[in-house]
This record gives structure tokens, C-alpha cells and sequence, in this order.
């Protein structure tokens, strides 16, 4: 006896993954729309029409593609630096106060004998 469960309509081809093929097909169509956020033409006719708006309204502002990657590079180099010499001046701190405790624990480590 079969159990109901795990019986297949019939007519319709069984996928080996586990599924339907229609309904695999059917999925793998979906899965793009949810990605994109919509069918993928209505997607791309949105974003070509919101890119003509952003470009004209960066062209009158006098801003280009050039300038924008420029300024990030910089941004992203200026937050670099300032993160190595944050590195650096950590450091520093570490080696000046490593010249006074590490003398003064050899000494205190000598002097205690063998306590």
C-alpha cells in the first residue's frame, strides 16, 4: 500500500531534485522577479529612465562620473591612512610604556627569589 503522501499526480514527469519540472521552471522564473524586484524588462526600462534623471540632475550640478570616483578613492585612501596611523601611534604607546614595565617586572620577578 502506497502512502499518499509521497505519490505523484499523474501525467507529470517527476524532477529528481525533488520536485516538479513545472514547478521548477515556474520557481527558477520567480526567484528572478523577487531578486530584481519585477519582471526583468520593466526593471531595466526603470533603471534606464531613473539613470537619464540622475544624470541630468548631476550634469546641472556640474558633477561627473571622473569627480565622484575620484572623491571616493580619496575618502576610502584618507580613512586608510588615518586607520594606519592610529596603528602607528598604538604602537608608539606600546613600545614607550613597554621601556618602563617590562624593566620594572624583570626586576620585581629577580627580586622576589624563589616565593
Amino acid at each position: 500500500m502506497s502512502d499518499p503522501r509521497f505519490s505523484m499526480p499523474p501525467g507529470r514527469p517527476h524532477d529528481p531534485h525533488g520536485g516538479y519540472e513545472e514547478r521548477g521552471a515556474r520557481r527558477a522564473g520567480s526567484d528572478l522577479r523577487r531578486f530584481l524586484g519585477g519582471s526583468p524588462g520593466t526593471v531595466l526600462v526603470k533603471l534606464v529612465f531613473l539613470s537619464l534623471l540622475v544624470g541630468a540632475g548631476m550634469a546641472m550640478l556640474g558633477i561627473t562620473p571622473h569627480a565622484l570616483y575620484r572623491h571616493a578613492f580619496e575618502t576610502v585612501r584618507a580613512l586608510a591612512d588615518l586607520g594606519f596611523a592610529t596603528f602607528h601611534d598604538a604602537g608608539t604607546w606600546l613600545l614607550a610604556g613597554a621601556v618602563v614595565v617590562v624593566p620594572l617586572w624583570f626586576l620585581s620577578r629577580l627580586l622576589s627569589g624563589g616565593r
